[in-house]
């Protein structure tokens, strides 16, 4: 009985700091991947957009939600997430 409540309480550790540890704008279950901003192409314009949440679907679909409440749907191909600066071309 004392190893099977020793066995318990570990198991409820273990699942209460992978929910605490979870501090991400990914919107499933997932290892944390933080980004603030996404690099989208739109037609053939490249746009630089302010995300709150994003979220991906199985083949190449991303959903953002921006800090303004617009959610869009895009192809991952279209499609950069990053945190911080987005890096410069050389050329």
């Amino acid at each position: 009985m004392k190893k099977r409540l020793i066995a318990f309480v570990i198991i409820a550790l273990i699942a209460i700091s992978t929910l605490v540890s979870c501090s991400c704008n990914y919107q499933v279950f997932d290892t944390n991947y933080q980004f603030s901003r996404a690099y989208v192409k739109v037609g053939e314009e490249w746009l630089d957009l302010e995300i709150q949440a994003w979220t991906d679907y199985e083949g190449e679909q991303i959903q953002l939600t921006l800090t303004d409440g617009t959610i869009l749907l895009v192809s991952s191909v279209n499609c950069i997430l990053y945190e911080g600066e987005l890096p410069k071309s050389n050329n």
